[in-house]
């Protein structure tokens, strides 16, 4: 559960406007610091919930800023962009490296969205690596953003700021603030947030890097920075942050557990109530089937009906049999064992079902091989399209019946919530954000076991399901009433970084 504040009793409205201050009462800038930003820079979840919490905060009056590298696909996207001030000199280590600070001449949103220009760290074809392989210099490069990061933040606001950085790439800024930073007024008064959006990857790199990246050998312990004999950069952000947060609360429990922790379980049972979980929201009026000018046709949750023609096109774009009559399952995701491909995969019971199937998405080569197999054995029943697009998720979400999210583990998830606004019921392991956003018999279908078995079972209940159209229509009733709004995450944020400022969650002397 979301920890409480002595303030919890009041909505945001009944506080003064800008609705995040000071205790005494200094409006403050939250600024987020990551890697990814949609859509400047996207390979997954990171880009779009980082922009969806910075976009709906300064919906909601909070003065919010972004920064993030300048990528080679962030030029692109970006426009015309103006330099701020002179370039400056960051040190990492032995070396002295010239950093730029951007910003749109022309922005979008309200949120103001900084590039830390450094053409020889990012100006590069892709975010992490090519390949399939990371980068070799990724954690001089993730050591750099940070500390340009930092040293750019006087530029970018003047009072009080909120700093959430977001997950381990960004980790190392919150270790250097209060180790190269300490004793600065300006930067002692910073209040930090450590966003974990998936804790799977923590940056793990030998010991011996530490000077590389401008710290010291001292903090190389098991307190701090030292995790089974290698550098662990979360590790190293979870300890100095003030708070933690993840993208769910269930995720937040299994976190805490040697089944779900990923190794890190025993610091995020140290950070006690400093560390939590806010589920993720969506943008509701650019997911409305109502209004989506994506698919062919609009419908909502009084007048269904449409939702057929919807069907009958996505059947028609991917080649499959044209008969409404037919359960159509989707999944829309990263082709990766996270996903549940394995279990998916591991017989034929689930592709045999009396049913069609959908997948678009790209991932690792050989799921890719096995469902382009399948789909020419299963011909008219099964097909895949490994060139992801956001417009084609739009159509697969208005036409499908149901959606597969098998998850070996899910820290939060959006396409569940993404598909019930569309009346499209999930089929997903009672895991992370996929527990507590969909439930069982009501707005979808929920099994326990990592295993195919399990999962056969849940599509077998979601059949039965759909042919009982009364059963199928309250449930795909209830799954459209949800509100997966951004509306309701920010409040929750915003409790959580009034907890930080009152100094409720000042962290601790190691």
């Amino acid at each position: 559960m979301i920890p409480q504040s002595a303030d919890a009793g009041r909505t945001w409205a009944d506080r003064p406007s800008p609705p995040l201050r000071t205790t005494d009462g200094r409006p403050v800038t939250v600024i987020h610091l990551a890697a990814e930003y949609f859509p400047y820079a996207r390979t997954g979840g990171l880009a779009e919930a980082v922009n969806g919490l910075a976009r709906f905060q300064g919906l909601a009056g909070v003065v919010t800023q972004a920064i993030m590298p300048l990528h080679r696909t962030a030029k692109a996207t970006a426009g015309e962009l103006e330099q701020i001030g002179d370039p400056f000199v960051v040190e990492v280590g032995s070396r002295r490296e010239t950093a730029r600070l951007y910003r749109q001449v022309h922005p979008t949103e309200r949120t103001r969205i900084h590039f830390i220009g450094h053409d020889g760290y990012f100006d590069r074809a892709g975010i992490y690596g090519e390949g399939g392989q990371d980068y070799p210099d990724n954690p001089q490069r993730w050591a750099f953003f940070g500390l340009a990061a930092l040293a750019a933040l006087p530029r970018m606001a003047s009072g009080p700021i909120l700093l959430h950085a977001h997950d381990w790439h960004c980790a190392l800024a919150l270790v250097h603030l209060r180790i190269r930073h300490g004793g600065d007024p300006f930067y002692d008064a910073i209040r930090t947030v450590l966003s974990i959006h998936n804790a799977g990857y923590q940056g793990h790199y030998p010991g011996s890097l530490l000077p590389e990246l401008g710290l010291a050998p001292e903090l190389y312990n098991f307190r701090q920075l030292e995790w089974y004999g290698q550098l662990n950069l979360l590790k190293g952000g979870l300890v100095f942050a003030d708070a933690a947060v993840t993208v769910s609360p269930n995720h937040a429990s299994e976190l805490r557990t040697a089944a779900g922790g990923f190794g890190l379980q025993d610091v995020f049972a140290w950070l006690g109530p400093r560390f939590t979980g806010i589920i993720n929201g969506i943008d509701q009026r650019v997911w409305d089937p109502s209004t989506d000018p994506i698919p062919v046709a609009h419908y909502d949750v009084e007048q269904p009906a449409a939702k057929v023609a919807c069907k009958v096109a996505v059947q028609r774009r991917f080649g499959l049999t044209e008969d409404p009559g037919i359960p159509l399952f989707g999944m829309a995701a990263r082709l990766v064992t996270q996903k549940g491909l394995d279990i998916m995969l591991a017989g034929p019971e689930l592709l045999s079902l009396d049913a069609q199937f959908v997948f678009i998405g790209a991932g690792e080569p050989r799921f890719e091989r096995a469902l382009e197999y399948l789909s020419g054995v299963f011909r008219g029943r099964v097909a895949v399209d490994t060139k992801f697009t956001d417009p084609l998720e739009h159509v697969l979400m208005a036409g499908a019946d149901l959606l597969l999210m098998p998850c070996q583990y899910e820290p939060c998830g959006l396409t569940q919530m993404r598909a019930q606004r569309y009346g499209v019921l999930p089929v997903v392991r009672r895991v992370g954000g996929l527990a507590d956003t969909v439930e069982d018999g009501v707005t979808g279908f929920v099994f326990d076991e990592y295993h195919a078995e399990p999962l056969v079972g849940a599509a077998l209940r979601a059949l039965d399901a759909w042919a009982d159209p009364v059963e199928w229509h309250r449930m795909m009733r209830h799954a459209m009433e949800q509100d997966f709004s951004w509306e309701r995450s920010v409040e929750q944020y915003l409790s959580l970084y009034w907890e930080v400022l009152s100094g409720r969650f000042a962290a601790p002397r190691l």
